[in-house]
Parts: C-alpha cells; structure tokens; sequence
C-alpha cells in the first residue's frame, strides 16, 4: 500500500470539518509523523475502533503530564477511574507512583508525561491482548515522537513487552538501562505490584524501587549537565 492511500484513509472528504477517519484495520499502519500534536491524536483516539477496546470505553486514556518531558512514563492499561475520566494513573497506583517520583523531586507538570501501552480500559482490568497492543501502538510511538523523552521507564512486564518485544518478568529486569530506538529505557515495578507488596525492608519491592527511581534521577542529571556542557 503506497502512502498516498494510506493517508488517505485519515481523511473524511465528505465532512471538512471531522477529524479524519482512523483505519479499522489494526494491519494498516499509521505512518510515523500523521500527528501534528496531542490534541489531534487524542482526537484519533477516542474515535479509534482498531480493536474490540474501542467498543466498550467511555473515553480514551492519552496521557497526562509535560508534553516536553524529559521522562515518560509507560504503564500499561487504564483501569475503572482511568476509564471514567480519562487520564492514567489517576487511582491508587496512581497516587503512589506521584510519591515515588517526587521522591526525587520529578513531577508530571514538569518533568514527566504519562501514558499507557493501551489507551482503553480491557474488560474487567484484565491484560491487554498481543493484538489489542499491536493495534494502539501507532499511537504510543506518535506519543514518544511528539514528547522526545530522554528517559522512558516502562511500568510492568506489559509495558516493557509492548515496547520492546522483551518477555521476561519485570524482577529479572527492572532496574536495568535498555537502549531502545536511541533512548535509554528502564523497567520498573509497577505501583499496583508495590501495593500488594507493602515491605520496605531491603530487598523488597519498595525498597527496590527507590533504588532504582535514584539512578533514574541520577541518570537526568547526568544528561542535562552534558546538555549544558555541548550548549
């Protein structure tokens, strides 16, 4: 299929005025580049029907943050209150995950843009499917496109799977930098895993966390301070 099809198929002729139309299809690609900003991809969104998601939503989960972030974080699908107002990590988990980042004084309306792997809530909280995933990834990587994070820390075993491809569980590999597409990535616990695993004492999930939210603040600094060397 030749790109000028292709985008043809983001425009709705009859109507000027509508957002374009979305491919149904989860095979046919959305080209890197098709969104000017976040409004117009949120806009795609909530229309999106390029899996069965889009059928039982009451709106789509886009993110929420800096859109000039130098974080983003990944987690992976909303939940009941993400589903109902439209912003992730707006429960407890995402309460805790506010904590953790200011923790190292990191917060969503400076240093941090949020989003998930999946924009619409899977039938009772369950996991995302590999097709539900292949379908809204377009959509992420135009998020990852349009913020041009420096750190990306992926939440969960899902989220690093979505972006990755890497299949391990998340306590063989969180805590550990991984190059992807030119950007330093971290895996990390996500907050609902530190919610059922309450401890603190070292070696615990909690604790691990916190050593690896450090190096992730470390890792910042150490990229602005070679911004501010080259400038």
């Amino acid at each position: 299929m030749n790109s000028e099809i292709q985008l043809s198929l983001f425009n709705d002729d009859s109507n000027p005025h509508q957002q374009g139309l979305i491919p149904t299809d989860s095979k046919i690609p959305i080209p890197p580049g098709t969104y000017a900003n976040m409004t117009e991809l949120a806009q795609h969104c909530n229309q999106c029907h390029r899996c069965e998601l889009g059928n039982t939503r009451t709106h789509a989960v886009v993110g929420r943050g800096n859109l000039q972030a130098p974080i983003m974080v990944i987690g992976e699908a909303p939940g009941q209150n993400e589903d109902e107002t439209g912003l992730p990590f707006v429960g407890r988990s995402g309460q805790l995950l506010e904590k953790i980042l200011a923790s190292v004084n990191l917060s969503t309306e400076h240093d941090v843009y949020i989003a998930n792997i999946n924009k619409c809530r899977p039938p009772n909280n369950r996991v995302p499917t590999p097709d539900e995933m292949v379908a809204c990834k377009p959509y992420l990587l135009e998020q990852i496109r349009l913020v041009d994070p420096k750190i990306i820390l992926l939440t969960g075993a899902t989220a690093v799977k979505g972006i990755t491809g890497d299949k391990r569980g998340i306590t063989k590999i969180r805590g550990q930098w991984i190059e992807w597409e030119a950007r330093l990535c971290m895996p990390i616990f996500h907050p609902s895993y530190l919610l059922r695993n309450p401890s603190k004492e070292k070696g615990a999930p909690k604790w691990l966390m916190w050593q690896d939210i450090q190096a992730v603040r470390a890792k910042l600094d150490e990229i602005q301070q070679n911004n501010k060397s080259v400038t």
